[in-house]
Order: C-alpha cells, then structure tokens, then sequence
C-alpha cells in the first residue's frame, strides 16, 4: 500500500516542476557572469514586454469584446450616443491594449451595426412603398389581369437604387465614414493616456532614464496619467464634436433623440449588439480570472508611487525601493498569467479505501491544474517583438549620442532658441511632430526627436519635460493618412472612406491635437511635473 502513495502524486507534477525549476536556476547569473547588451533589456523594456502580455491575455478569451459590447448597450444607439460610445470603448481599450488590436476588433462591430441598419432602412422602404402602391396594383389588375405588372426588387430582398433619394444616400456615406472614422481616431487617442498604451510612450520612459538616471522617477505610470488622462478625454470630446459636425450635421433633436421614439434602425443596432454579446455567453473562469489579474496590475501601478502618501514600493522595501519600477508589477502579473489555470482546478486525491481498480488511471494522469490562461506559443505569435527590438535601439542609440558627444553638440547649436518663449518652441515642436509621424511610424519618430529635444531644453535651461512630454504625445497624432498608423490602414480597407476624406478630417485632429496639448503643458503638467523650474538632475546630467 505504501508503494502505491507516490502515484497520485503524478498529477502535481507540473505544479512541482514549475515551482521548483526557477528556484534551482536562481544561481544561474550570479556563477556565470556573462554580460547583456543592457539597452535591449531594460527597465523600460521589461515594462513594455509585461504589460503587452498582460494585453494577450485579454484578446485571448474575448474579454475586451465583452467590455466593448457591454458599453454600448448601456450608452444606447442614438447617433451621437453611438458615435460617442464606439470613441469611448475604442480609447479605453487602446489604454491597455494595442491600437491594432482594438481597432481590429472594434471595426467589424461597426460594420456589423451599419449594415444592420440599412437592412432595416431597406425594409421599411420596402413595406411603405408595398402600402402606397397597394391601391394601384389593384386597379391595375382590374383593368388588365392577364398582364400584371409586377414590383421590381433585387434578388436579395432590396428595392433597387433609384428608389432612394441622393440625398438619403450620401447621408448614409456620411455616416459610415463618421462611424469608421471614429474608431481609428480613438484608438490613437486612446492610446496616448497610459505610459504602456503606445510606443512612444514608452521611448519617453526609456530617454529620460538614459539620459536623465537621477530623475528621480519623475516619469511613472501615476504621473503620466495624471497628465495625460484628462489631455485624452479633452481631445476625445473635441475630436466627437468635430466628426459629429462634419459628417452627421449637429441636430440635437435627431442626434440624441430627445423627446423620440425609438427607430427601427436603432432597434436593429441594438438587437446586433445584443445578439453579440448573447454570443460570448455568461463570463467563464479564464476570463474572470484575467480581469481579476488586469485590475491588480492596474491598482499595483497606481499605489507603487502615488506622490501624496507612502506607496507600497516604499514600505515593503524601505531600502531598495529604487529597484523596484513600474515593470516589476508588470512582469509579476504576467508571470502569474503563465501559472494560474484557465480551468477550476480538481482536487481528486488518493484514496486509501478505494481498490486499484476503483482508482482509474485517468484521475491519476489527469494534472493538478489545468492549462494556464497563456502559454508561450500564443505570446511568441502575438507579441510586437519588431517594436521590442526598435525600442532598444533607439536607446543604445541615445546612449551613443551621449557618449559620444553628439548630444552636447546639439544641443549647443540650439542655444539661441533661448530668446523664444518656451510655449511657442513647444507648440511649433509639436506640429512639426504631428506632420512629421503621418510619414514614419510614432516609435521611429520619438526614438529620433526625443534626444534632440533633450538637449535643446538643457541647452536653453528649460524643464526636459516641458518639450519632451508635447514631442511624445504629439508623435501619436497620425490622423491624416491611411499609411500612417496600422488603426488608419485597418479603417481604409473597408472602403467607406477616402484619402481625401481622411486628409480633411486629420488636419483639424491634428490643429485639436496641439491645441490640448499646449493646453495641458501649461495648465495642469506644471504642478505635475514641476515644468516652471530647471531641475537640477537635469543641471547635473548637462555638466557632466
């Protein structure tokens, strides 16, 4: 009986193997010292590779589409609330996951919702013209029944084209463009919010550690989001107006259905999106234990430094709190993602009584946990390592320029910049950021700007921040052209929009876009971040 113990045992093996096997390779650094190229692995990186993983996981069990679908229903399906729903789901998804993978899931929702509504608007076409000609087919058959003329309709159930009106058509153009629109503009908006929302962000990061390392953590998530959550909902609400204006006209009573029924469109969008979410049926376990783990990373970014009281950072390790970063909650979270079932783990033991027999070998070779909520193959498809690799570069090439000088030089052919107002250096810095990112991709353009920006603030004595923060925010601002950003691209393939339509529509995004930004350097970025003063690590890192 004794010998028979260890079998169920088997069915922890995977459990074993997983606690054990990093603590035996613990060692492993410190007995062979080898050397990493650390611009490639850094803290910056770290935090960029946990939090695109933690954004995997929610892809992966549909749970960014239960929170999109639910959104909605509760906003309603009024065009302006419509429009103003798919920006606010699209912006806060962007906040944690990619833009592309937001505005790939996004669009096809859209989609799904207009077509539904022209079905709709065909068959009340249909019905009302089958009212009003009831009267006249009957005299006609009267008159001559051996030759009935019968009512022209397309094989699909549509009344033909020319039974519309132009001006119905090109209002229905208008709309589709608006909806579609809308979502790429959010994503990249959205996107701007967080400091692992988008790449650029996370350059910023990377810069002023580099070049900045006694900057005291001035730049973590808390901070940034402080400045530039309300920089994101500013530009969300102008960017609504404007594409409310342009392309669905501002009529308050139409648009948001004051003192209306319900439409049979409306009712159509709605029954789409009810249907959808009937879809995903009630949340399972997998997909409760990632949000669960998404709002603890969320509450762990928040509480490490949150600036007024003590964070958990500072508490837990009184003594090392400098190591432990934004990343470390990043890549603690992810670790877990690889470890906690997606399954109800069953607890099915050894039972003495029980013959061989009566234990069969299934309950014994079934494992103690089930397959986690992620594993590697699924992370390796998905994760963006091209943009892993470019944010490296970009800081082994910001550590270059420093080493070698080439900083300094810059920014001392900058100094006589210091006779301009330093607001206005900021804004003509950030359109020529907006224009220059519809060209190139946002990463390459802040991996290339931030360090010239650097030194040209040290150079003319102004805060690092005040040009940096404007040049990261504004090299999201990619709103003129397909190519310019995957979200645009993703948009333009579904062919309700234009080129030309995209160009007038982005060169307001782009005018809206400096504008908050310049408003928020100068209003509430000044208490955040100190702008008014010189600070004297970057005084520190200038004379070295």
């Amino acid at each position: 009986m004794a010998l028979m113990c260890p079998r169920p045992l088997l069915r922890y093996r995977s459990f074993a193997i997983l606690l054990f096997a990093p603590l035996l390779l613990l060692p492993l650094p410190i007995t062979v010292p080898t050397r990493v190229c650390l611009q490639y692995l850094n803290d910056t990186n770290m935090l960029f590779v946990g939090g695109l993983i933690v954004a995997i996981s929610v892809e992966r069990w549909n749970l960014h589409k239960r929170i999109a679908l639910r959104v909605l229903l509760i906003l309603g399906v009024k065009p302006a609330l419509l429009m103003l729903g798919f920006m606010i789901v699209t912006a806060f998804l962007s906040m944690w996951i990619s833009n592309t993978a937001t505005t790939a899931m996004m669009v096809p929702i859209v989609q799904a919702v207009l077509d539904q509504m022209d079905n709709t608007e065909n068959d009340v076409t249909m019905m009302e013209q089958a009212t009003g000609q009831t009267n006249t087919v009957i005299e006609l058959e009267e008159k001559n029944a051996s030759d009935p003329t019968p009512v022209q309709v397309i094989s699909n159930g549509q009344v033909p084209d020319g039974t519309r009106s132009s001006e119905e058509k090109k209002m229905k153009k208008r709309i589709c463009k608006g909806m579609t629109l809308c979502v790429c503009y959010a994503a990249s908006i959205g996107g701007t919010a967080t400091l692992t929302g988008t790449g650029p962000n996370m350059v910023l990061k990377g810069q002023m550690n580099q070049l900045y390392p006694d900057n005291n953590d001035v730049v973590n998530f808390a901070s940034w989001f402080g400045f530039a959550f309300p920089n994101m909902i500013l530009m969300l609400v102008l960017a609504w107006l404007w594409l409310q204006c342009s392309f669905m006209g501002f009529n308050f009573k139409k648009s948001w259905g004051c003192g209306t029924v319900r439409t049979a469109k409306e009712k159509a969008a709605y029954n789409v999106l009810k249907a959808e979410m009937k879809k995903l049926g009630p949340i399972s376990y997998a997909e409760f234990n990632v949000l669960v783990m998404f709002a603890l990373l969320v509450l762990l970014w928040f509480s490490r430094h949150p600036g007024f009281v003590k964070g958990w950072a500072s508490r837990l390790f009184p003594e090392g709190e400098k190591y432990i970063t934004d990343s470390a909650p990043a890549v603690f979270i992810a670790l877990l993602l690889f470890i906690l079932p997606a399954n109800k783990p069953k607890f099915i033991g050894w039972n003495s009584s029980m013959s061989d027999t009566e234990q069969t070998e299934e309950d014994i070779k079934k494992p103690f946990l089930s397959a986690p909520l992620l594993d590697w193959n699924v992370v390796q498809r998905k994760m963006p390592w091209s943009i892993v690799l470019l944010l490296g570069g970009g800081f082994a090439l910001a550590d270059a320029s420093a080493n070698s000088g080439l900083s300094a030089w810059l920014g001392h052919q900058m100094t006589p910049l210091g006779s301009i107002p330093p607001w206005s250096i900021a804004t003509v810095l950030s359109l020529i950021i907006a224009v220059f990112t519809e060209c190139t991709s946002n990463v390459a353009t802040a991996t290339l700007f931030l360090p010239v920006f650097s030194s040209m603030a040290t150079s003319v004595k102004i805060h690092p921040l005040y040009v940096m923060l404007p040049g990261t925010l504004s090299a999201s601002f990619a709103f003129m052209l397909p190519v310019a950003t995957p979200p645009n691209a993703i948009v333009f393939s579904y062919g309700h929009i234009r080129v030309l339509d995209m160009v007038r529509s982005g060169i307001v995004m782009n005018i809206i876009g400096v504008f908050c930004v310049t408003l928020a350097i100068n209003t509430w970025g000044r208490p955040i971040f100190e702008l008014d003063t010189f600070p004297t690590w970057a005084n520190s890192t200038t004379n070295q």
